[in-house]
This record gives C-alpha cells, sequence and structure tokens, in this order.
C-alpha cells in the first residue's frame, strides 16, 4: 500500500470511529410517555371542546370530534352529547332519512358516532341509518371507502345487516369483505385510486379487517399490507399521502395497528427509535390542537379531530382497554335532554317504535282513502303488497295475516307457539300468531284451533286492535254508559256481539275507526285498506309512528 493510500484509509478509519462515538453518544431516542401522551390527550380534548362546541352531521366539526371525546376518558358534560344527538335527530327528519344518495359513508360515519355515545342508530326520529348499509350496489359507489366503513360502522355495535326492501342486491358481510379483499395491490398495499399503495387507504382497509383475523384469506392480506406499511413507513416513524408527509396518514396506521391488537412498539413499525405515536407528536402545539404538515399548512380542523382519536385509540390499548371502534363497553342509553321519547308512559316493555325503513307505495292504492295510511306501514316493513307493485286494497285479510301486521306494529319478537292444532310450526305465520297470543291480543276460536286461514269481521279486528292499544299504553277502559252511547248512533249496533261492544266503542272513541259511517257491519270481512287505516291511526295515536 502506498504512503498515500495509507493516509486516505487512516483518516477514513478516524471518521468513521467518530461518527460511531458521536452515534453511541446520543444514546436512544426516548419514546413518549404515558403521562407525555395522558396529557397531550387532555389539552387536545378541553381545545376540541371549545373550537367544536356544538358538533353538527359533518366530516369537520362533527362526528369524528364526538367519537374521539366519547372514546376518551376526558370529563365531556352529557349535554354536549345531548346536543349532538338533538342536531342529528333534526339533521335526519330534515332530510327524511336520507343523509345522502350516493356516498354513504355519511350513514357510517353517523352510525359511528351514536355508537360512541351510547344513542341507538336503528331508531333515529323513526329512521334506522343502518338500513341504507344493506344497499351493497349503493354502498360500493364510492368504491372501496364504502365498504371500509360500512364494516367499520357495523362492527362498532355489533349489528346486523338490516334487510333493505329497496337494494337490488342485498348486502352481507362477506360481500363487503370480499370487495375489500379484491382491491389489494401485489405488494399488499391499497389505494382509493390508482396502483399505487396510499397509507392513508391501506390502513383504513386494515381496519375494516381487524375482526376477522380467524378467516384464513383475510389474514393472509393482513399480513402482507402490514409489511408494505412497514415498507412505507420514514425514519422519524411517519407516513406520507400523495408526497406529502402529513399526521393524517399516520393516524390511519396508528388505528389500524391498534384495531389489529399491535403494539406501537412493534420492531416493524419503529424506525431509528421512532413510532408513529412519536411521529403524531411532532404535529401537537399545546393549545393549538394538530397540523396538518409539520410547518403549520393544511386544515387544523380536520387534522386535530383524527390526530385526537388516533392518539386515544393508542392510550385505550395501552391501558388495556378497547380500542376506538370496539364499542362493546359503552352502555346503550337515550341521551337525557333528547326529544326522542318513543311511544306512551304506560306502554309495555317489549313494544318499540318501528324504524322506516324505504319509502313504499303500490301501483293500485293511489286514488285510494287509505294510501298514507298504507304507504306508512309498508315503509317500515309492518305491511306488505300481494306483488311488489300491487297492495289489493280491497281484498279480505286472513286471521294469520292481521296477526302478523299488529305483531310487526308492535315491533314484537315472533315466537311460535304449539298451543293451536292448525298452526304447523315452520309456517311463515307461526311465530306471528304464536306472539299475538302470548301477549293477548288475540285469541283462537277455540282451546285447541285458531283459524289461520279464516276472514276477520270488523268487530274481531275491533277488539285485537284494542288488546294492542292497551300494550302501546293507551286507556282502553269504557263504562257501560260510554260504550252505550258510542255505539247507539248506529243503526245495527245491536247485531254486535256482546264481547265486541266495548272494543268497538274505544275504536270509535279514539277515532280508530270512523264515526262517519251509518252502520257498524260487525259482522263484514273487513278490506286490507281498512285494517291498515286502523292499524296506522292505532300507532299514531300511541306515539309509535
Amino acid at each position: 500500500m502506498s504512503n498515500k493510500s495509507l493516509k486516505s484509509f487512516s483518516l477514513a478509519a478516524v471518521l468513521i470511529l467518530s461518527l460511531v462515538f458521536n452515534l453511541l453518544s446520543i444514546g436512544p431516542v426516548s419514546a413518549a410517555t404515558p403521562l407525555e401522551i395522558d396529557n397531550v390527550v387532555k389539552d387536545t380534548a378541553a381545545y376540541l371542546q371549545q373550537t367544536v362546541d356544538r358538533p353538527e352531521v359533518g366530516s369537520i366539526g362533527g362526528e369524528w370530534a364526538v367519537i374521539g371525546l366519547a372514546r376518551s376518558e376526558y370529563n365531556v358534560p352529557q349535554s354536549y352529547f345531548d346536543d349532538y344527538y338533538e342536531t342529528v335527530e333534526k339533521y335526519v327528519t330534515q332530510l327524511k332519512g336520507n343523509l345522502h344518495d350516493k356516498k354513504y359513508t355519511e350513514y357510517s360515519r353517523v352510525i359511528l358516532a351514536l355508537t360512541a355515545i351510547g344513542a341507538d342508530p336503528t331508531n333515529v326520529a323513526g329512521y334506522n341509518l343502518l338500513t341504507p348499509l344493506g344497499d351493497f350496489e349503493k354502498t360500493i359507489w364510492q368504491g372501496i371507502n364504502g365498504p371500509i366503513f360500512a364494516l367499520i360502522a357495523l362492527d362498532s355495535g355489533n349489528y346486523e345487516i338490516p334487510r333493505n326492501i329497496s337494494a337490488k342486491v342485498q348486502a352481507t358481510r362477506e360481500m363487503y369483505i370480499d370487495y375489500i379483499l379484491a382491491r389489494q395491490f401485489k405488494d399488499g398495499g391499497f389505494a382509493l385510486t390508482g396502483d399505487s399503495a396510499d397509507a392513508d387507504l391501506t390502513g383504513m382497509a386494515l381496519q375494516a379487517l381487524a375482526k376477522y383475523q380467524d378467516r384464513n384469506n383475510v389474514k393472509a392480506a393482513t399480513d402482507k399490507a402490514l409489511e408494505r406499511l412497514s415498507k412505507m413507513q420514514d425514519g422519524s416513524g411517519g407516513y406520507s399521502s400523495w408526497g406529502v408527509k402529513n399526521s393524517e396518514s399516520s393516524v390511519q396506521v396508528l388505528v389500524a395497528l391498534c384495531e389489529l391488537g399491535i403494539s406501537v412498539n412493534d420492531s416493524r413499525f419503529v424506525k431509528n427509535g421512532h413510532t408513529i405515536v412519536d411521529d403524531l407528536l411532532t404535529y401537537y402545539g399545546k393549545g393549538n390542537g394538530f397540523q396538518h404538515t409539520t410547518d403549520g399548512g393544511g386544515v387544523t380542523g380536520m387534522s386535530t379531530e383524527q390526530a385526537f382519536y388516533g392518539i386515544v385509540d393508542a392510550q385505550r390499548v395501552s391501558e388495556g382497554k378497547t380500542s376506538l371502534y370496539r364499542m362493546s363497553d359503552i352502555t346503550r342509553k337515550t341521551p337525557s335532554n333528547s326529544s326522542n321519547t318513543i311511544g306512551l308512559p304506560n306502554k309495555h316493555k317489549d313494544v318499540i317504535k318501528m324504524p322506516l325503513l324505504s319509502t313504499r307505495t303500490f301501483s293500485d292504492i293511489s286514488a285510494s282513502p287509505n294510501k298514507k295510511a298504507i304507504e306508512a306501514l309498508a315503509s317500515r316493513g309492518i305491511i306488505n303488497g300481494l306483488t311488489s307493485d300491487k297492495f289489493a286494497p280491497n281484498q279480505t285479510m286472513t286471521r294469520a295475516e292481521f296477526a302478523t301486521i299488529v305483531t310487526k306494529g308492535l315491533g314484537l319478537t315472533p315466537k311460535a307457539t304449539t298451543k293451536f292444532t292448525d298452526v304447523l310450526s315452520g309456517t311463515w305465520y307461526s311465530g306471528y300468531i304464536g306472539t299475538a297470543n302470548t301477549y293477548g291480543i288475540v285469541n283462537g276460536t277455540s282451546a285447541t284451533r285458531f283459524s289461520p286461514n279464516s276472514t276477520i269481521t270488523r268487530q274481531e279486528a275491533a277488539v285485537m286492535i284494542a288488546n294492542a292499544a292497551k300494550l302501546a299504553g293507551m286507556d282502553t277502559v269504557m263504562t257501560a254508559a260510554e260504550t252505550r252511547d258510542k255505539l247507539a248512533q248506529f243503526g245495527d249496533y245491536t247485531k254486535t256481539s256482546a264481547w265486541a261492544r266495548d272494543a268497538l266503542a274505544f275504536n270509535y272513541r279514539e277515532n280508530i275507526l270512523s264515526q262517519e259511517a251509518l252502520n257498524i257491519e260487525p259482522t263484514v270481512a273487513v278490506k286490507r285498506a281498512e285494517i291498515a287505516e286502523m292499524l296506522y291511526r292505532l300507532l299514531d295515536a300511541s306515539k309509535l309512528l
């Protein structure tokens, strides 16, 4: 080796040793402590309550702030959540339950917020916000975003997917899972558009798939996505989207790890001693929330709300609590000052208000005086047409059909009975007859027979409606004088059966049956439209519509 080469080598060796010494003297990068995280959560929670003092329905200043605050341990006044719920009720009522024609993530986001505050998304001002998620084609209109958040929302409260009678394709969880899996890139990532993996969407996809790790195909897809996310993480523990390093991208990966039960200290997600939480805290400013980028650029409202629920998620998991979207720990309650008072005070505890499922009508009721009643019941799944387009308003109704619609109208759970020999187990009406009989709405035609296929008369219908009204909390008691006065105005009142007179009088008193008719016609078979009108008026009087 020449003298010149030896000198060069010696100089290089000195530089290398100096670099190693300097690195060793610095020591490991310190991670955020639980106390530091707790202080950030408390400070940001206070900041959010000031800046989002009256949350609206929206992706900024709305549900994400509510979800973060509800899932944090910060002492948020119940009135904050009550006011939000009241806002949602008014919003849903104004839109008649149609939050958006195409963006079904609107439903998912509100469902998550309502679940987080202990409210019931299946009955908001009479609307079931889960029902739209039963429409597969409309949910996937947004692309992968739709099924991702549909699954997250449905799984947050372990909700069943309701049957959506207006959907061309009824959705199932399996269909949503398969849709997501089919859009995974070969490198393991996901994206809303294009063919390059996006950290945000990959994190969101893993959040949706987190509860399905017992399925081999989901587990394989998850492992592949995690490997991709590990490679995408930068040297400071953070993530970028569309070439811009930002807080929101780190949040979505952080929440994915929390939902999957993976520690933020997992070696795959620690770069140069930095975790995702460490990176996220670089966007934080005491008293000012979180920035979109570290140079202060971007919308701070969205970045603060998302960063907050991400930090809350990490804190919850580190303390052994359920994660952000696993809300089984939440106690169901109706917000205390909500206007959502359903039903009469004395109604039976099992009677519930049936929510709107969709708008239904039939081609043969356009001129019917009972059109409003028929549509109201059909739109709640209480009564069906004989076909998808025909209601047959002038056709009679059987005892089995009537027991079915009354049971559905009160929201009672069908439960079959072996009491009647002519009600065979497995028939479509057996559960409804069993329930109607158990709750005292309808009796058999004898001790052992129900006569399910016999038509129902007006006085029989009146008795059943009166029994249902009592369950709904109405005062059905009639004195002998009241009954006499109500029925005496009809020319054929003497033809009524003694066992039906009080019930008939009650129906006339409450305007469930119209007093404008000249005769009662107690033994005439009532028509489908007339029965729909009777049940509609009962539910309306009982505050169950």
